[in-house]
C-alpha cells in the first residue's frame, strides 16, 4: 500500500491554493474522484417530483416530492411559473423540467428545478410551440418532448428536445410515425420509447421507438394489449412501464403494461393500479414506478400507487398527494434513462 502526502497546494505561478487542514482520511481500493458542483447536486438521488395539475376547479402550479425507495404522502416542494394542467416532466441526475400545458390557452413555457433541492422551478426557455397534452422522456443530457395538442384535436407528431445543463429553447429532434396527443412516454438510456395515444378521431396502440443520441424520426417497436390514452410511462434502464387511462371504449382503465426496452415486440400484461383511473403522473427510479393523481369520474384523486418493476403483480399504496388533482406530470432524478 502507498501513502500520498500532500503539505500543500499551489497554482501554477506558486501562490498558495486549497489547503487539506486537520484530520484528512482518505481510503480507496481503487480511483478515487472528489465531488464537483454546488453540494445539492451531489447525493441524496432518489426523489420524484409532481408538478402542475388542475385540482378542480383551478389549475395548480405547486410541485410536490417523495423519496421513491420509501412510502409515505407527498411534501411540498415549490411552485412552477404558472398554474397549468396536461405538462410534460422530464429529467436529467439534477435537474427537471415541465413542459408546455394549459391554462386557459396553450402555452410553450418550460421551467426547472433542481430535483435534489425545495424552492420551486425557474424559467428555461420555451418549447418551438405552444401545446398541451404532451409527454416527456429522457437520457441523461437531453429532455424530451413528444406530441402533443396544438388546439381541440390538432395532434402534433414533432419530437423537441433541451439539453438540460444550459437553459435555452427547445429543438427540432424528428417526428412520431403518427401524429398524436395524450401519449405514454419513457426511456432505458440509448433509447426513447413512445407508446399509444390519441391520433383525432380514434386512440392508438402503436409503440415508437427512437434513438435519443442522434435526431431522426421514430420507427415502429410493437403494440400495447390495447389502444389507449392519458396514462404515464415510467421505466428503469431495463423495463419500460405503462399504467392507467382511457381505453377506446371511453372506460377509464387500472391496467399496467410492460415491455423489455431493448427488444422491439408487444406489451405484455403486468398488473393493476390499486384505483381506475386517468390523466395521471408517475416516474420511475431503477426498482420502482410510482403513479399519482389522476381523474375518475366523479373526482380526481390524490392517490400514489407504485409497483416494483423487475416483477409482476398489482400496484400497491404509496401514500397520498397533498392535493387531489390530474393532469400533472412527473420526473425523477433515478429514472431508467440515466442508466
Amino acid at each position: 500500500m502507498a501513502d500520498f502526502n500532500v503539505n500543500h497546494i499551489t497554482g501554477k505561478q506558486g501562490q498558495q491554493g486549497t489547503v487539506l487542514a486537520g484530520v484528512t482520511t482518505v481510503s480507496s481500493t481503487g480511483s478515487m474522484r472528489i465531488p464537483s458542483g454546488p453540494t445539492e447536486q451531489r447525493g441524496g438521488r432518489g426523489r420524484g417530483v409532481f408538478s402542475g395539475g388542475n385540482k378542480v376547479p383551478a389549475y395548480t402550479n405547486t410541485m410536490e416530492y417523495v423519496t421513491i425507495a420509501t412510502t409515505g404522502n407527498g411534501t411540498d416542494f415549490g411552485d412552477i411559473s404558472v398554474a397549468k394542467n396536461y405538462v410534460a416532466g422530464s429529467a436529467s441526475a439534477t435537474r427537471g423540467l415541465t413542459s408546455g400545458g394549459f391554462t386557459g390557452s396553450y402555452i410553450s413555457t418550460i421551467d426547472y428545478a433542481t430535483v435534489s433541492s425545495l424552492g420551486g422551478a425557474s424559467d428555461f426557455g420555451d418549447l418551438t410551440i405552444a401545446k398541451y397534452s404532451l409527454s416527456g422522456l429522457s437520457d441523461s443530457v437531453r429532455g424530451f418532448v413528444v406530441g402533443g395538442d396544438l388546439s381541440p384535436n390538432v395532434n402534433q407528431s414533432k419530437i423537441e428536445f433541451n439539453i438540460f445543463a444550459s437553459t435555452g429553447n427547445a429543438s427540432d429532434f424528428g417526428d412520431l410515425m403518427k401524429p398524436r396527443r395524450s401519449t405514454y412516454a419513457c426511456a432505458s438510456p440509448t433509447r426513447g420509447i413512445v407508446a399509444g395515444g390519441y391520433n383525432a378521431p380514434a386512440d392508438v396502440a402503436i409503440i415508437e421507438k427512437f434513438t435519443m443520441a442522434t435526431k431522426g424520426n421514430t420507427t415502429q417497436f410493437g403494440n400495447l394489449l390495447y389502444a389507449a390514452r392519458d396514462g404515464v410511462g415510467a421505466s428503469n434502464s431495463t423495463r419500460g412501464i405503462f399504467a392507467a387511462g382511457v381505453l377506446a371504449s371511453g372506460a377509464a382503465t387500472n391496467i399496467i403494461e410492460y415491455i423489455t426496452i431493448s427488444s422491439d415486440g408487444d406489451a405484455v400484461d403486468f398488473g393493476d393500479l390499486t384505483v381506475v383511473r386517468y390523466s395521471v403522473g408517475g416516474f420511475a427510479s431503477s426498482t420502482r414506478a410510482a403513479v399519482a393523481g389522476g381523474y375518475v369520474h366523479p373526482a380526481a384523486q390524490n392517490v400514489i400507487d407504485y409497483a416494483t418493476i423487475a416483477t409482476t403483480g398489482n400496484a400497491v399504496d404509496f401514500g397520498d398527494m397533498t392535493e387531489v388533482k390530474y393532469g400533472l406530470c412527473g420526473f425523477s432524478d433515478v429514472h431508467g434513462g440515466l442508466g
